[in-house]
């Protein structure tokens, strides 16, 4: 029987131990927490965010963008529905991300560690690896004075974000020793952090807008939602789908700069002839009550501010260049950023075992025979709304089978697979 050895306990090595378990592998899953799974709990807001409907090649980042392709497609988002349907988690679809319908992470977990178990997965926690060798056709793992050995070695150990989940980096190491190039891993999918003083005004503010980032003067990208201010600068969905972006920038030493509209449902045109319609609806009231409606009250005022507008002004009083200046801060407001938050804040990375080394239809090490990767630890990361999950799924169930012998990812018969079954869809 062939043996397996996996490091790391999260969501692509489980999901890795069960599909080489299926395809008739003996499988010792090696983690260093003391419990698997662990970042899986707090995945969607504690809800386990499982993957999205619509899939697109861009929503992946990689520095070989074609990369992750070939295992979304060897596990799509049909195969992760049929696979958690079959462990007992029924999803149910919000605007396209699926949830279960438990709306309880803890509920995927248990669900995949219920599996591990009537596989005979061997378990082991509290197990830090130290170091990882091949000597002949074999792999030796160390943990401390303990040796594990395996036909195949599965490095699904994560990257550096949020490390107290058990994703310190060490997993890197580990690549690094066999060979492999690492790109730089940054944190990506965090919060932005700005260097005006009026951000302490602004804490806690939440508003509709559209983030747009520039580096050196380069459009890099942009994204539209839920902004939230903190009291050091930007948050919330757009801010981290355009994160990743900064991180890079940031390292290079590129000045980097966030310009935000604050009133993302119309273009420029329509902005200013909303503007016109309002001073003339308005004459007769304060700056600060011309804004009343329009954005949060604390963002009205640090808007006014910046724009050269008093709050008690009259509306009849404002210059032609004080409501220009207004207009842009509203449409084109622009903050300098100066750094990201730490891997700690990060929900993942960007950069990561460098891909050009890894084959991308088995996801073996081009280097060393038997060596494979799957999860964060590998430079691929996805925006938010269930696409980290979704590439940890496939990219475990890629080398779980593979690691295995099934040829070109071949999926693992079972007894209960029965042809034509499909997983049906809650839809709130």
């Amino acid at each position: 029987m062939r043996q397996i050895l996996i490091v790391g306990a999260g969501a692509s090595g489980m999901t890795a131990a069960i599909h080489a378990a299926r395809a008739g592998a003996e499988v010792i899953l090696l983690e260093q927490k003391d419990r698997p799974g662990k970042k899986i709990l707090s995945t969607g807001n504690g809800r386990c965010n499982l993957t999205n409907l619509d899939q697109r090649e861009e929503y992946y980042r990689c520095s070989c963008p074609s990369f992750p392709s070939k295992a979304l497609e060897q596990f799509s988002v049909e195969d992760t529905l049929e696979f958690f349907g079959r462990l007992g988690i029924l999803p149910k679809s919000r605007n396209g991300y699926i949830y279960p319908n438990s709306d309880q992470a803890a509920s995927v977990l248990e669900a995949l560690l219920q599996e591990l178990k009537a596989l005979g997965v061997r378990v082991i926690c509290n197990t830090p690896v130290t170091g990882a060798v091949k000597k002949g056709e074999a792999f030796f793992v160390y943990s401390g004075d303990r040796k594990f050995r395996g036909d195949a070695l599965i490095l699904a150990a994560g990257s550096k974000a949020a490390p107290a989940t058990g994703s310190d980096g060490s997993g890197y190491e580990l690549a690094s020793g066999f060979g492999h190039r690492l790109i730089t891993p940054l944190p990506a999918l965090v919060q932005l952090r700005c260097g005006e003083k009026h951000y302490k005004r602004l804490a806690g503010v939440r508003t509709e807008a559209r983030v747009s980032l520039y580096a050196s003067g380069t459009f890099l990208a942009s994204d539209q939602g839920e902004l939230q201010l903190t009291d050091y600068g930007i948050s919330g969905i757009p801010t981290f789908q355009v994160s990743r972006y900064a991180s890079v920038a940031l390292h290079r030493k590129q000045e980097v700069v966030a310009k935000i509209h604050f009133l993302p449902q119309m273009d420029q045109g329509q902005a200013r002839d909303l503007l016109s319609r309002r001073r003339e609806d308005m004459r007769g009231r304060t700056c600060l009550q011309f804004m009343n409606g329009l954005l949060n009250s604390k963002l009205s005022a640090v808007l006014l501010n910046l724009a050269g507008i008093r709050e008690d002004q009259p509306v009849t009083s404002v210059t032609e260049a004080q409501w220009d200046k207004l207009f842009t801060w509203l449409t084109n407001y622009e903050t300098k950023v100066t750094a990201v938050n730490s891997f700690e804040h990060a929900q993942v990375c960007c950069g990561g075992v460098d891909v050009g080394q890894v084959r991308e239809d088995t996801l073996e090490s081009k280097l060393v025979p038997g060596l494979y990767f799957c999860g964060e630890l590998l430079d691929v990361d996805g925006i938010c709304g269930g696409y980290n999950l979704q590439w940890a799924w496939s990219s475990g169930a890629t080398v779980g089978r593979n690691s295995a012998g099934l040829a070109g990812g071949a999926k693992a018969s079972r007894a209960d697979t029965r042809q034509g079954d499909n997983i049906k869809l809650n839809k709130t």
